[in-house]
């Protein structure tokens, strides 16, 4: 049982973590390099963020938004 779990361990560290220690390693040079996937998840919500706001205007300016307060049987 030992031998399984040394071996869930042996998968992780020497095999699925090698990336973050790139990574990691990356961070001493150069810090925007080590987290440009961040930036990517950062510009990909403020676009979905801008689309969704865009979206609430045109609705809202439309008059189709439904702005009652018992549009929810939970507040009722």
């Amino acid at each position: 049982m030992k031998a399984f779990f040394e071996g869930i361990q042996s998968l992780f560290v020497d095999f699925l973590f090698k990336p973050l220690d790139w990574l990691r390693s990356l961070e001493l040079v150069s810090w925007f390099g080590a987290n440009f996937l961040n930036w990517i998840f950062m510009i990909i919500c403020s676009a979905a963020i801008v689309y969704w706001i865009k979206q609430l205007r045109i609705f809202d300016d439309a008059g189709t938004e439904n702005q009652d307060t018992t549009a929810h049987s939970f507040l009722k």
